[in-house]
């Protein structure tokens, strides 16, 4: 486990947004990983995207990582930010942009907008 751990926080810690998922970011193969990488790639986001499928060491280490049980996973400058739920109410909330801003990230902010008025 220890090398699996090792990847991951390489993978964490050298790219500004990682999400850890089921699935790619252009073929997601679960529908709460579909649900975030389907938002960061409305909003434009630049991420690197973890295939939990594809390795087995991964799919459970990441979940030790984090200490969270569920995938997918989000990381933001190195910092587990959350999993399906927590994205969907920051993302719905405005706090996700608060985080972007904080970390420059670049994103589309009318995206997030559009996102918000379409669940208002």
């Amino acid at each position: 486990m220890t090398d699996a751990k090792t990847r991951i926080d390489e993978t964490v810690k050298a790219n500004d947004v990682v999400l850890f998922m089921k699935g790619t970011k252009d073929m997601p193969q679960c529908g709460f990983s579909s649900r975030v990488a389907g938002v960061l790639n409305y909003i434009g986001i630049e991420y690197t995207d973890v295939n939990v499928l594809a390795d087995e060491d991964i799919r459970s280490g990441i979940k030790d990582y984090s200490d969270w049980p569920t995938i997918p996973q989000l990381y933001i400058k190195g910092e587990f930010v959350g999993g399906c739920d927590i994205i969907t109410e920051m993302a719905l909330s405005g706090e996700l942009d608060g985080v972007f801003d904080e970390n420059a990230i670049t994103y589309d902010k009318a995206a997030f907008e559009k996102i918000r008025e379409a669940n208002a």
